[in-house]
């Protein structure tokens, strides 16, 4: 259930974050079953320790997934989601919580939760989404930053994503990852503002602002992933071919490409919330169990205490 033979690489980040204790995560307002299933296959494997936030009448849905008596760790919270987040999010800023996951609410009432200015999570910079992707097609864990929260970044929240990025990619083994910095094309024009900001990015690579990371771009999608498409453009890059982060535009050209890999790349993704004082698990209703549980398993190897080794293949 847990296990993809088509996703090695997401079972093995799955199988290294039980090498550490289980995070006590809130799952906040839990009232589809689905969620509720993630939350339990997870705490099975020993990735966290789940605590449910919502009304009780949804208690039932765990009875219904066979929990035992010993996983019904439940917080009263009312018939209210945005309750439910506030909760949640205020047991996580006393330390009572380590993780949050979203179950059946809207993103802003959890989000809005977390950056309540008096709710104690808020950090000063951006909050920032990061995918890590198991693609057939690719050779290796492939993170995609920012496809779910910020819509049109400026330079500085996209400075942030990339942080936030490498950052989370040397927590799963990568002490110096690749960065390609896509926009529509690798030439650097005044028309396309994206290629502007991946120009200085790269030149904020090279001066160490990121630390051991090597930032290239901007890149096309073709050039990034393909070394032979790179050469045919005579563009020169250890990074053509071989990134480990890619960072989209904006928004709709993320979702989109997250959802190509999903729907017709046969991928499979795991993703997580950076920026706050905890990790965040977002889970839409399309995602499967898989992804849902292997986000789990990204969340707590976020916050360090485990070691993640990829398999070769």
């Amino acid at each position: 259930m847990a296990i993809s033979a088509a996703h090695p690489r997401l079972t093995a980040l799955i199988e290294s974050a039980r090498g550490a204790p289980p995070a006590v995560t809130a799952i906040v307002y839990p009232a589809d079953a689905t969620v509720v299933e993630a939350a339990l296959v997870a705490a099975k494997l020993g990735i966290i320790e789940p605590a449910f936030y919502g009304p009780v009448s949804a208690r039932a849905l765990l009875i219904a997934a066979g929990a035992s008596s010993a996983q019904l760790r439940w917080v009263d919270t009312g018939d209210l989601p945005r309750e439910a987040a506030r909760v949640a999010v205020s047991d996580a800023a006393a330390g009572r919580v380590a993780l949050l996951m979203k179950g059946s609410l809207h993103t802003d009432e959890l989000l809005g939760a977390v950056l309540a200015r008096d709710a104690g999570l808020r950090r000063s910079g951006r909050l920032t989404h990061t995918f890590v992707f198991d693609l057939p097609r690719y050779h290796k864990l492939l993170a995609v930053t920012d496809a779910v929260v910020n819509i049109a970044p400026d330079l500085q929240t996209k400075m942030e994503s990339l942080i936030h990025a490498i950052e989370l990619m040397r927590h799963i083994g990568i002490a110096a990852p690749k960065v390609a910095v896509l926009a529509a094309v690798e030439t650097v024009q005044a028309s396309i503002p994206a290629t502007q900001d991946a120009h200085t990015l790269t030149e904020w690579g090279a001066t160490g602002r990121f630390g051991q990371a090597i930032i290239a771009g901007p890149f096309g999608f073709d050039n990034a992933i393909s070394a032979q498409a790179a050469a045919t453009k005579g563009i020169v890059s250890s990074v053509a071919g071989d990134p480990d982060i890619l960072l989209v535009p904006d928004l709709n050209s993320g979702n989109i490409l997250y959802k190509s890999f999903i729907y017709i790349g046969g991928g499979e993704c795991a993703g997580v919330v950076q920026g706050a004082r905890v990790p965040i698990v977002l889970t839409s209703r399309a995602d499967s169990l898989f992804s849902r549980v292997a986000s789990c398993a990204l969340a707590r190897i976020s916050l360090g205490q485990t070691e993640f080794n990829a398999p070769i293949c």
